[in-house]
């Protein structure tokens, strides 16, 4: 496998709307500031320097966030800006690009990522990456990094390894597994239980394969979406393509890779990861991996607060004075403001949820 066939596909279509009334459908959290000097696109495909440069990153997103991408990373060619007419999940889009990627590099090894992550030691996750790679190539398999867990999370996914070493032998004592089995995000107990088997790791939504690989598998587990991607990737680059491309989505079933694909397929291997990862999925992760001042408090803005613990708080123009509050959440924007306790703002998608049945689009 040569270096220069390493493509990342990085997921930028959703809204996450769990971190409303910043994120919205036409500034969606991957354009915004939220961790870090720059957006978290930006700093998603930076992250990637050097091992994969811009020319070799494709973004996919929806057909209404393109010029923001085109916009905020500028080094990223025009062609590698693939636009979904809807958000069909995250298989469809993975389809669709290893078909795009199979046309330019037959060899080409997806590292498929999505757009709003946050992660610590970048010289780490190169690492495993790299590893991840050779383990994808070698072993003609699927890869997904899983991070080792340091509390019983409810908001992600699991992923429980087997201690089989078929085929991986002299790659074991690096941390790569067979995976055994995929978790949904479990209730505490639950969660509890999984951090003290010790053989469970976050599923962090990362995957590494072969291109032609990936599509054996649609062709499998997928074979609908896998015909419909085919009818899509042939007219790629014709006139017809933007047409085909909007009729076929319609008729595509969203489905996740997960479900889809790695739930099913016999070739699956995880990465062990330790190298600072987050999601940033809510507000109050963003709180917990923010720099807190000495009452523990991340102020952001235009903000005073007097005997105010435990607290984010976040200004997006006009001052927000908070008296004797603790463990709140509190964010501002020109339209809109959210008020929660802190633990609870997994629920802000229960606000988000109640717009769209109102039709109260202005807000979303």
């Amino acid at each position: 496998m040569s270096h220069n066939s390493i493509y990342a596909i990085i997921m930028a279509g959703g809204v996450g709307s769990r971190l409303w009334p910043r994120s919205r459908a036409a500034s969606p959290k991957q354009l915004l500031h939220i961790m870090g000097e720059g957006t978290m696109i930006q700093n998603t495909v930076a992250r990637l320097q050097p091992m994969i440069p811009p020319d070799r990153v494709l973004i996919v997103t929806n057909a209404s966030q393109i010029d923001g991408f085109r916009d905020q990373i500028p080094s990223i060619p025009q062609e590698n800006l693939v636009a979904e007419p809807f958000g069909r999940n995250t298989a469809p889009c993975i389809g669709l690009a290893a078909t795009i990627l199979l046309e330019r590099d037959p060899d080409a090894m997806m590292v498929v990522l999505p757009a709003d992550h946050w992660i610590e030691n970048v010289h780490e996750f190169q690492n495993r990456l790299k590893l991840a790679c050779t383990i994808a190539e070698e072993r003609k398999g699927l890869v997904t990094l899983g991070i080792t867990p340091n509390r019983p999370e409810t908001g992600y996914g699991y992923i429980q390894w087997s201690e089989k070493k078929d085929g991986i032998e002299k790659h074991y004592d690096e941390g790569v597994r067979v995976v055994r089995t995929f978790a949904e995000k479990p209730d505490l107990p639950t969660a509890e239980r999984f951090l003290r088997s010790g053989d469970f790791l976050w599923n962090s939504g990362m995957f590494i394969w072969r291109a032609d690989i990936i599509l054996k598998e649609f062709e499998e587990h997928l074979p609908d979406l896998h015909e419909q991607i085919c009818k899509i990737s042939n007219t790629y680059g014709d006139d017809s393509y933007p047409n085909i491309l909007e009729k076929t989505y319609r008729r595509i079933t969203p489905i996740s890779i997960d479900y889809g694909v790695m739930e099913k397929a016999k070739n699956v291997y995880v990465l062990q990861c330790d190298f600072g990862w987050s999601d940033v999925g809510s507000w109050d992760e963003t709180y917990r991996l923010s720099r807190k001042d000495n009452e523990m408090n991340f102020l952001l803005g235009d903000v005073v607060t007097i005997e105010t613990n435990n607290s984010f708080i976040r200004s997006d123009g006009r001052l927000i004075a908070a008296i004797g509050l603790e463990d709140v959440i509190i964010i501002d924007s020109p339209d809109a403001l959210l008020v929660c306790k802190r633990g609870e703002s997994q629920q802000v998608q229960k606000v988000v949820d109640y717009l769209r049945r109102k039709k109260i689009t202005s807000l979303l």
